[in-house]
């Protein structure tokens, strides 16, 4: 039965062996990024078209679709033959369908239904609904014992919670391009890296005895450290949280012995920060006139640059003239990337108000934020 589903599934899959060579080659001339099903559900904008490793379980469904799954989730794999069942690591193309026009190219010649679950004559998935790896290959994993970075990526439930020791290259604040967003844990978080895999450090500054690495400037990137701490994850991200009353929590050090050489080449940057939300939302009427505003973004911003680079105006269609409102607060929540705006007294009724920034809001990775306006109109009372 399981040999009888399988090459169901190669043969609706076969009309896509073009794709999946054209991503093999991709992967050939890119870095690889090893990661995790955590880390690709919840950032897929910056893994979109990026050659990936991941290990997960593989199983085939009933409608002939394969998925690798692990605890945080699942996404589809996509694969040319036959599969080996259970733990695996797949190499491969990284799609976020939605992320893609309908009239794609690579998607011109697929059976959206059968490859990916899209019915062609409904809306079309939005970010993030359907995701997918283009496999280029498929092989056996056994979970592994030393905690190297590579491993703490590839089986973060491994060693979550445990006190490790890893030995890497210092990327500084994520100047590499390495990670697609930060966990703001304290002011020295910076990136640790190996060669196809990164982890944040928080909480010890990257010095220690006869050393003093820069974090917002590349000259450092490169030197070798060894760093202790215990594994922690969240949003789809890992961190060593180090001890900084440890003496020995940091220290320079050589690449491991089984570490290929490595190139610093950074990383494709990672897209800019954009509002995926508001409420009210746009061209929203008959808003109350103690209305709060939030805003939520897709990646982390920098606070710094938020903070006096909001606009909220009064706006008059007829004439495009606008009145700033100034009686308000504003505060940004990094754990959910969201801006609120509070007013101190009730807005004018039948106004109509625009919500903007000015140029300079940076994510953390200092990236801009993408233009943005939000337009609403009061109620009457």
């Amino acid at each position: 039965m399981r040999r009888q589903r399988t090459a169901r599934s190669s043969a609706a899959i076969a009309a896509i062996a073009s794709v999946v060579i054209g991503a093999a080659g991709l992967a050939q001339q890119t870095t690889r990024r090893s990661t995790n099903l955590a880390a690709l559900l919840n950032y897929p904008a910056f893994f979109q078209l990026r050659p990936v490793l991941v290990v997960g379980t593989l199983n085939l469904e009933n409608s002939g679709r394969l998925k690798l799954t692990d605890e945080t989730g699942s996404v589809s794999v996509i694969s040319r033959g036959s599969t080996p069942d259970g733990l695996v690591e797949v190499r491969g193309e990284f799609w976020d369908i939605g992320r893609m026009n309908q009239d794609d190219p690579r998607l011109l010649n697929l059976d959206l239904r059968r490859t990916f679950g899209v019915d062609p004559e409904a809306p079309w998935p939005r970010p993030g609904q359907v995701l997918a790896i283009l496999a280029t290959a498929i092989t056996p994993a056994t979970s592994p014992s030393l905690p190297t970075l590579r491993n703490l990526v590839l089986f973060p439930s491994r060693y979550r919670d445990q006190k490790v020791t890893l030995i890497g290259q210092f990327a500084g604040r994520n100047l590499l391009g390495d990670l697609p967003d930060a966990p703001a844990r304290s002011r020295y978080d910076f990136v640790l890296r190996s060669a196809d895999a990164a982890v944040w450090v928080t909480n010890i500054r990257p010095r220690g005895k006869d050393f003093e690495l820069a974090l917002d400037a590349r000259i450092d990137t490169g030197r070798w450290l060894e760093v202790t701490g215990t594994l922690q994850q969240g949003r789809g991200l890992q961190w060593i949280d180090g001890d900084p009353k440890d003496q020995n929590a940091i220290r320079l050090s050589k690449p491991p012995a089984d570490e290929p050489e490595t190139v610093i080449v950074a990383a494709p940057p990672a897209p800019p920060p954009e509002v995926i939300f508001s409420a009210p939302t746009g061209g929203e009427t008959d808003v109350a006139l103690t209305t709060l505003v939030r805003i939520q973004f897709s990646r982390d911003l920098d606070p710094a640059t938020v903070k006096g680079r909001l606009r909220v105006q009064y706006f008059d269609e007829k004439t495009a003239a606008t009145r700033p409102i100034t009686q308000f607060t504003s505060e940004y929540r990094p754990a959910a990337r969201v801006l609120e705006v509070k007013f101190n007294a009730p807005l004018e009724p039948f106004q109509k108000v625009r919500v903007s920034f000015e140029e300079g809001v940076l994510g953390v990775d200092k990236q801009p934020l993408r233009p943005w306006t939000l337009q609403f109109e009061l109620a009457g009372r």
